[in-house]
């Protein structure tokens, strides 16, 4: 019989060695912490101030607030700690010729008897009535587009009791502030770079060599090292599966400026020739980036735009950012799991870089190993991160694919492009009778695709059959007193600024 040279999976403590800090290996260590106890388990964390955390992006997308309620963060407390505004959707401008669109968090009017809103509004359209824009029944639509925001309505008899949003938010201090969280809570920070890693004689993690000769040792290693995925591949070799002929923009500058004389309640993504720029407002500064594809435009270019395309003063140096959007489909192997860039990346689009930790880490704790490391348990771990990471693909890819734009090369390679087959199936059944469907619990929701196709032109053919049971005329009639209801209620609310400056 082999005998396991590893440790007795009952043996305590448990040593749980995470490398790198930035948002992954802090929100990754305050979540072990907040769910381990401290008398079975260590947990240690070793980063280096003289590298440099990459920051992709610093919006959120609603899901943040599972994270949140999950360590017990005073959430209006982690506004102050990292600057943070609220974020009550995406406005695309120039992803078409249409000109702009809003991508908002919450519903759509009033499903009717079972028929979604979104038919009936389609109904109506396909009939030539005048319905106006679909973001009209839309409350957090409605908020960003007159810059209004409070997280609870208070109207009596109103079935939407509270506006669904995300933050924008300082990551560098967002990790500190949770660096703060986990530390009380016994997670041990070592300061020092890493150099290489000891294994034994399986192939699994044994130790971690740093650069000034001292050990780390662990049972178990969570690799949140970046882009440089030092233990997933450098030193366990999972490969990564590229997908920029899908997302061909693998490249950013990003670039931080003075506030604006109003701070927006939504990230701003603008197309440009080559790819999209991004504006997120915080309350002390503006977060800049010109995402692009090193395949039509060089970083000069990429940085002389950016500048001549910012207004505000600029006040930091400019960040040149490169990476290869797709997946490891082995993000755990052995007993190293990768959380974060490190297991693999969609561009900042749609704002899924925290949203993509968290997910792994709540994976993590629901099939966590002991010191035998199971392997149907690190099966199904990667079977539900790839498929997780493939839908978001898909739904960023839509983007890019549904598009009318014509102007340069590489909008006419996006819009020429193939597809994965289930894009393509999803945009072929809207296309159809307007119907959308989620499959296992994706990202995200049958709303969220409804936005993005609506908003770039996407027109089905007819609608779903029980809409037959509606008039035109009575669907009107519930359209205009859906609007005029919910402008009324948006007017009523205070200011993005106004609420910000409640908070104190």
């Amino acid at each position: 019989m082999k005998t396991d040279t590893r440790a007795d999976a009952t043996t305590s403590p448990f040593n749980i060695v995470i490398l790198g800090g930035g948002s992954a290996g802090w929100m990754t260590a305050a979540a072990l912490a907040n769910t381990l106890p401290q008398e079975h388990f260590n947990i240690s964390l070793v980063e280096s101030e003289q590298i440099g955390t990459v920051s992709v992006g610093e919006a959120t997308i609603p899901g943040i607030h599972d994270f949140n309620r999950f360590l017990n963060i005073n959430e209006q407390e982690l506004v102050k700690a990292t600057n943070a505004t609220f974020k009550l959707g995406i406005e695309f401008e120039g992803w078409t010729k249409g000109g702009k669109y809003l991508h908002p968090f919450g519903p759509y009017g009033l499903n009717k008897n079972g028929v979604p809103f979104h038919q009936l509004w389609l109904k109506a359209k396909l009939a030539g009535e005048d319905v106006g824009e679909l973001v009209n029944f839309n409350m957090e639509g409605l908020a960003a587009q007159q810059n209004k925001f409070s997280p609870k309505l208070n109207i009596p008899n109103f079935p939407i009791k509270h506006l669904n949003y995300a933050f924008h938010l300082d990551a560098v201090l967002y990790a500190n502030y949770l660096r703060q969280y986990a530390e009380p809570k016994g997670v041990k920070r070592i300061e020092g770079q890493f150099e290489q890693a000891r294994l034994n004689n399986e192939g699994f993690i044994q130790s971690l060599t740093l650069t000034d000769g001292r050990e780390v040792p662990g049972d178990f290693f969570i690799d949140c090292s970046g882009f440089k995925a030092l233990l997933i591949e450098k030193t366990l070799h999972a490969r990564y599966e590229d997908w920029r002929h899908w997302l061909p923009c693998d490249s950013a500058v990003a670039i931080q400026s003075k506030s604006q004389p109003q701070v927006n309640s939504f990230t701003k993504a603008i197309a440009h020739e080559h790819g999209w720029r991004w504006q997120i407002p915080l309350q002390n500064r503006v977060g800049n980036g010109l995402v692009y594809s090193s395949r039509f435009m060089t970083e000069d270019q990429a940085l002389e735009k950016l500048q001549s395309l910012v207004k505000e003063e600029l006040i930091t140096e400019p960040n040149q950012l490169r990476w290869v959007n797709g997946c490891r489909p082995e993000p755990w192997r052995k007993n190293c799991v990768a959380i974060g860039l490190s297991a693999g990346f969609i561009e900042p689009l749609e704002s899924t870089g925290l949203q993509l930790i968290q997910s792994a880490i709540f994976r993590l704790l629901s099939l966590f190993p002991d010191k035998h490391f199971n392997q149907s348990n690190i099966d199904t771990y990667n079977r539900f991160a790839n498929a997780e990471i493939a839908s978001i693909r898909d739904f960023v890819i839509l983007h890019y694919k549904q598009t009318d734009n014509d102007h340069s090369p590489f909008w006419n390679y996006c819009r020429n492009m193939d597809v994965p087959d289930s894009l393509k199936d999803k945009m072929e059944m809207y296309q159809q009778n307007g119907n959308l469907f989620r499959e296992n619990n994706e990202l995200f929701s049958e709303l969220n695709w409804l936005s993005v196709m609506n908003g770039q032109g996407m027109l089905p053919k007819t609608t779903h059959p029980l809409t037959r049971q509606f008039t035109t005329q009575e669907i009107m009639s519930d359209l205009q007193q859906i609007e005029s209801g919910y402008s009324r209620i948006v007017d009523s609310l205070p200011s993005h600024d106004e609420f910000l400056a409640m908070l104190g």
